[in-house]
């Protein structure tokens, strides 16, 4: 079994329709070369980091944004405290030129700390980039987010929703894995993680698979792919993706949505229903946690329309089609049920 992973299928000249229709269905990432080459953030980064740092700057309205700071001795890499009961990182806040500025400077050392803005709008901290750099793949609806830092590694995790990250300043290495490597993976606790969803324990550069034996099962099945400014790439939801930063200096700007194409990033989490199911379903006998698997497989997995046929349309409640009102009225019952 060999320990190399697979190249990630790469696609030139990709237009809204192409995207839509033909990478999009097949559920598998898609590396996206060129698709913001013609970005003036894009050229200024080509030009030097002094001045793709000035052109944010420009944008610049303050606003101060989250800060991760990790220490030298820890190389980059975002992750727990030795004991995991913290994390090897402290937050602080400033403006996207504050940490542009500090970059820069880190850039002309080598033991320097790693620093991170993740995930930060860019309506609220650049106030006309995006008008600027446009994704035409998406509808614009969806909001763009920056990610400004220098060397940081971000182990492997998932997004409950569709990504289009667009390496825009550095070189960034992805490194992804299909949903169902996730007992490969050697997932860390679901609501105590350095990042938003939970994480990988294996070191991806030095898996010691003494302690983790299957995640070479995971690397059989690992794509990877390196990118340049002016690339994007697609990670389908819920697929595992390993970040790696590797320059001085690297700006990514990404795009979440869930659903159709063009549809927001919503706030619902499918991880609280898991929250849920663990606290509820797990305990019970075997026999009984497969006959709600049916259930679920039932009126969630395996739904189709076929199966609610029998209902008058009028009195389906959750099993037909759920307006707002209805949603709404759901989430209260569930609220009132957990505060019991």
């Amino acid at each position: 079994m060999s320990d190399q992973p697979g190249r990630i299928p790469e696609y030139r000249g990709v237009d809204a329709t192409t995207f839509r229709n033909e990478i999009v269905p097949r559920y598998r990432p898609a590396v996206l070369r060129g698709l913001i080459e013609q970005w003036p953030a894009v050229q200024h980064a080509r030009t030097s980091l002094q001045s793709i740092g000035r052109y944010l700057s420009e944008f610049d309205n303050g606003a101060a944004v989250d800060l991760i700071i990790m220490p030298p001795q820890v190389h980059g890499r975002l992750f727990y405290s030795d004991d995991m009961r913290g994390f090897n990182f402290s937050r602080s806040k400033a403006s996207i030129g504050e940490v542009s500025d500090k970059l820069l400077r880190y850039a002309k050392f080598e033991n320097r700390p790693s620093l991170a803005v993740q995930s930060a709008p860019i309506a609220g901290c650049l106030p006309g980039f995006a008008n600027k750099n446009r994704l035409p793949i998406l509808d614009e609806s969806v909001p763009p987010r920056i990610w400004l830092g220098n060397v940081v590694t971000t182990p492997a995790h998932f997004d409950e929703s569709n990504n289009v990250a667009c390496v825009v300043s550095g070189t960034r290495r992805f490194t992804l894995f299909p949903p169902e490597q996730i007992a490969n993976l050697y997932i860390g606790p679901l609501g105590h993680a350095p990042t938003g969803t939970p994480i990988s324990l294996v070191s991806l550069a030095e898996p010691d698979f003494q302690r983790f034996p299957r995640f070479r099962e995971a690397l059989a099945s690992a794509l990877v792919a390196e990118l340049e400014p002016g690339d994007a790439i697609y990670i389908p939801t819920l697929w595992w993706h390993h970040v790696q930063s590797l320059a001085k200096y690297n700006v990514l700007v990404n795009y979440w949505w869930k659903g159709h194409v063009g549809a927001a990033e919503g706030a619902d989490t499918a991880l609280n229903c898991l929250l849920h199911c663990l606290l509820t379903l797990k305990h019970l006998p075997p026999e009984h946690r497969r006959v709600w698997k049916t259930i679920f497989d039932h009126y969630v997995f395996g739904a189709s329309a076929e199966s609610v046929e029998h209902i008058p349309p009028h009195v389906r409640g959750v099993l037909g089609e759920i307006s707002p009102e209805l949603a709404k009225q759901v989430k209260a019952f569930l609220v009132s049920q957990l505060q019991r």
